[in-house]
């Protein structure tokens, strides 16, 4: 067998020498201390509560409660961020709130309360609760049917513009819908199935289609308001639709104008007041509001917002989409064509079909043999 070389010899020799040396003497460095056994009666000074980080460390080392307590209580520390667009950026725990539904506690906690223990929960049965509903209508009642034949006789009700413009805004909306409920309640019904790893990368790719048809529903949104508002305006006829529920309980339809109350509550409260809460919280969310510093409290408010004016508006729009495919005959024709036979306008737009009979309101606003225009007999 070789022998081995000197200074391995050495080597082995000196690493021994060293293992029992370091069984007498202590090893030089830091060592962990236990805070009780230091110093333990130091909680009996009177001012023991009060001493600062470094007072405390003389009597018990490594116990750094005073600087917890402090950042605890929201006392804003050393940051070299510009406090001009970064006024947080030294407090670690938000200051203590109490929001409509939370206990007095710090703002991100009482967030988390009202999200989980109001908005997630109550909002979901509601949900629930209008989808039953409207299925148990339309088992119930189904679809709405014309009690005339059809004379072939056809009305332009929408005209290519307010038909991209609706589709536009619904679309978005389809999209918004769809991932906002994945991201609220997919944890609960979606992630037990198919597992964290897919449901991750299903809830980041809706998070960015979340992200990108925001913008859009808000512009859509916009031309929705504008090209359909002059007929939207309030008039007499409709407090009559609503004291009889447009006849949606009975054998007939309450004459109405092009735009019945019904469609007039959705446009009002739904595209119009909602639509401004969902807008513009959501532009708060994707940080597209210029010059506004945003702060972990006004995400959080923001957010609470947006939830309950989503949900409020899906509540409202689940209705009008039954309205417009399903519960009614021949009204997603007139969104996809454009046009409706005679009957249809008659009765289920009496005013609005007799103004256009008196020749008050043309029959054709898109001109003949344009696109989208079909050759139809007026």
């Amino acid at each position: 067998m070789p022998r081995l070389p000197h200074y391995f010899l050495a080597l082995a020799l000196s690493c021994v020498s060293g293992f029992v040396l370091a069984q007498d003497k202590p090893v030089a460095g830091v060592q962990s201390v236990n805070i009780q056994d230091v110093n333990p009666d130091a909680s009996q000074d009177p001012n023991y509560a009060k001493q600062t980080n470094a007072e405390r460390g003389q009597v018990q080392p490594g116990n750094n409660a005073p600087m917890w307590r402090q950042v605890g209580e929201g006392v804003t520390g050393y940051s070299s961020l510009p406090k001009s667009t970064d006024p947080e950026a030294g407090n670690l725990v938000q200051p203590f709130v109490q929001y409509p539904g939370s206990r007095l506690t710090t703002a991100g906690e009482a967030w988390r309360q009202v999200r989980n223990n109001l908005i997630l929960p109550y909002g979901g049965a509601l949900l629930l609760i209008v989808l039953g509903a409207t299925a148990i209508f339309y088992w119930r009642r189904g679809t709405i049917a014309l009690h005339g034949k059809p004379t072939g006789k056809m009305i332009e009700r929408f005209t290519p513009l307010e038909r991209s413009a609706h589709w536009t805004n619904a679309i978005a909306f389809c999209i918004l819908a769809i991932s906002g409920l994945v991201m609220a309640f997919g944890k609960f019904f979606i992630q037990p199935i198919i597992g964290n790893t897919l449901f991750g990368w299903i809830t980041y790719a809706l998070k960015t289609a979340h992200n990108f048809a925001g913008p859009l529903f808000a512009v859509s949104l916009v031309i929705v308001f504008i090209t359909f508002l002059k007929d939207n305006m309030p008039r007499a006829e409709d407090f009559t639709w609503m004291a009889k529920f447009g006849g949606l309980f009975g054998s007939e339809e309450v004459p109405s104008h092009r735009f019945n109350a019904g469609e007039k509550v959705v446009f009002w409260g739904g595209v119009f007041f909602l639509g401004i809460i969902v807008v513009g919280s959501g532009l708060v969310l994707d940080k597209l509001i210029p010059d506004l510093i945003y702060e972990r409290g006004t995400m959080q408010i923001a957010h609470m917002i947006h939830a309950v004016a989503t949900l409020v508006m899906m509540f409202m729009f689940i209705g009008h989409i039954y309205m417009g495919t399903i519960g009614m005959e021949g009204a997603y024709s007139a969104m996809r064509t454009g046009y409706v036979d005679e009957t249809w306008a008659h009765e289920h737009h009496a005013l609005w079909a007799k103004d256009i009979s008196d020749g008050k309101i043309p029959a054709h606003r898109t001109p003949q043999g344009a696109a989208g225009n079909p050759s139809v007999q007026v």
